[in-house]
């Protein structure tokens, strides 16, 4: 197959031309008006005044300073520390992202199953009849624990407190995970 190289001079006005011409699709689609490069031809039309130059320079500058707001923005969210709600499901959701950090296994219907058998959802309820009650150290939270079973099984950056509603439900699923695997196989008084 012949070949043959085009002079050097025919080649820079060729890429010249080919860019320009991309330049003028892209301007074309976008609404940008774009100016041709000195000893290049527009593929559409010759730049019409230093005006187009100057509409695509503010262009870009203000497509810079959205991508460092963008960034900013993203930077900012990631020091915010998350929030809860203060309820049942701001308390689960807060537990599974700790539960999640620490490595626990469960799942929210999982924990909101148990919660829901256990206390109906209160988180100051005690349970003052059963065996443990009787031994003096009665279940108490969410998830009904005891007062040996939450220290041995207390997962740190959670309140010290047996009725701290997030406490009570991250303790209780680490415990389950040790027990059971997790909290997610507990189907009954555990």
């Amino acid at each position: 197959m012949p070949s043959f190289t085009l002079p050097r001079a025919a080649r820079i006005t060729r890429t010249q031309k080919i860019a320009t011409a991309l330049l003028a699709g892209v301007a074309a689609t976008t609404g940008l008006a774009v100016t041709a490069a000195p000893g290049a031809q527009a593929a559409s039309k010759p730049a019409t005044s230093a005006t187009d130059h100057v509409k695509v320079t503010a262009v870009a500058k203000q497509e810079a300073v959205a991508k460092q707001a963008a960034k900013a923005a993203k930077a900012a969210k990631a020091d915010t520390p998350k929030t809860y709600a203060n309820n049942l499901d701001g308390w689960i959701r807060e537990s599974l992202d700790i539960m999640k950090a620490k490595g626990i296994p469960g799942s929210y219907e999982g924990l909101h199953r148990n919660i829901m058998r256990e206390s109906g959802g209160d988180p100051n309820i005690s349970n003052d009849w059963d065996i443990n009650a009787v031994n003096g150290t009665p279940s108490k939270g969410l998830l009904q624990v005891i007062q040996p079973t939450f220290d041995a099984y207390h997962v740190s950056g959670t309140p010290d407190k047996l009725t701290d509603p997030v406490a009570n439900i991250t303790a209780a699923a680490n415990y389950a995970a040790d027990r059971y695997g997790s909290i997610d196989n507990v189907d009954s008084a555990y």
